[in-house]
């Protein structure tokens, strides 16, 4: 309700305005200034244009809190991501954010650095503030169901460790693995390299299976030295691409199967003293922004980030309107944008 003045003569915060307030201005009832302000039932066009100005005058800002304890709905979506850091992840929520917006509702947008153990002391946050349901990169299956015993909608994004019992909206990780591996292959690259984070290589992903297909299809020996985990970090990925590109049958194409052991890959080439593409071939899973900046641009997976977290949303509402379902898995197309990152072997 503005600000007055307090005994010092200097402006003090005064409460905030309610619906009350908000008819008393208007002169009407307050159940006809709540007609007005949420558009449900006949208000006089008069009388709705004279609240609608007195909300806007006041700043009257409905309370959530209120409206679910009224309506029994929230209007408030949990998010769980790994690292916002990681533009692929920052691109996620953002394509989360636009859609839930265009659909009433807001964010409560939290990360988890990849832990399962705080996926699940943040989804004990989301059942606590009775959000409307959950998107969330899951680092385990503990986090759905820890989810579902709580009757919390859920929506696996990226990952999916909970097939068959809850939503998921994913990319055709093999399949565009698989077609990442064969065009090195193509190239007459006979030792490609596979880089992938380290809880990847522990659950067996879809991109090592896409690889390994690759290999299969081409005739080439699956060889254990190349394939590769690292941690999620660029230092920790730069370490282990340096040490892998220093031995004496280093690889001559390194596929890093995200944007940031691409980035490792990209700086430990450097490191060692290779050029790319001369010296060695790379292409990333993901399609980070500076990969189109450097020289040579980097061969690269787009995924479409926003377009996953927006068809995550339409999955989680379509969820909260038909509880008993089945469970839907939503697989999301890719591209492989080519750059210079890349050379046929002689």
């Amino acid at each position: 309700m503005g600000r007055q003045l307090n005994g010092d003569g200097a402006a003090a915060p005064t409460r905030r305005a309610t619906i009350k307030d908000v008819a008393v201005a208007a002169g009407v009832s307050r159940s006809t200034a709540s007609r007005a302000l949420t558009g449900r039932g006949y208000v006089a066009a008069d009388a709705r244009e004279r609240i609608l100005a007195a909300a806007e005058e006041l700043r009257y800002v409905p309370d959530a809190t209120a409206r679910y304890l009224k309506q029994q709905v929230s209007l408030s979506i949990g998010v769980l991501v790994t690292d916002l850091r990681n533009s692929f992840y920052a691109r996620l929520a953002a394509g989360i954010g636009q859609t839930a917006r265009a659909r009433g509702f807001s964010l409560v947008l939290a990360e988890d650095g990849g832990s399962a153990q705080t996926q699940v002391e943040l989804a004990e946050t989301f059942v606590a503030s009775r959000v409307a349901g959950v998107i969330v990169t899951p680092a385990s299956a503990d986090i759905t169901t820890y989810l579902c015993r709580h009757r919390v909608p859920v929506v696996e994004v990226d990952r999916q460790f909970a097939a068959g019992s809850c939503d998921a909206v994913v990319v055709a990780d093999r399949a565009a693995s698989q077609e990442v591996s064969a065009y090195l292959l193509g190239l007459g690259h006979r030792r490609v390299a596979l880089l992938v984070d380290t809880s990847t290589l522990i659950t067996g992903g879809e991109r090592y299976a896409g690889y390994r297909a690759a290999l299969a299809a081409a005739g080439v020996p699956f060889d254990p030295s190349i394939v590769v985990g690292a941690d999620l970090e660029v230092g920790a990925a730069r370490a282990t691409a340096a040490a892998l590109l220093s031995g004496p049958r280093r690889p001559t194409a390194v596929f890093a199967a995200n944007n940031v052991l691409a980035e490792g890959v990209w700086r430990a080439a450097g490191d060692v003293g290779l050029s790319i593409p001369a010296d060695l071939s790379v292409v990333s899973f993901d399609d980070a922004p500076w990969m189109s900046l450097v020289v040579p641009g980097l061969t690269a997976v787009d995924q479409d980030e926003e377009a996953l977290g927006a068809a995550a949303v339409n999955r989680l509402l379509e969820r909260i309107a038909d509880p008993e379902a089945g469970p839907t898995t939503i697989t999301m197309p890719t591209r492989l944008v080519h750059r210079a990152s890349t050379r046929a072997l002689p």
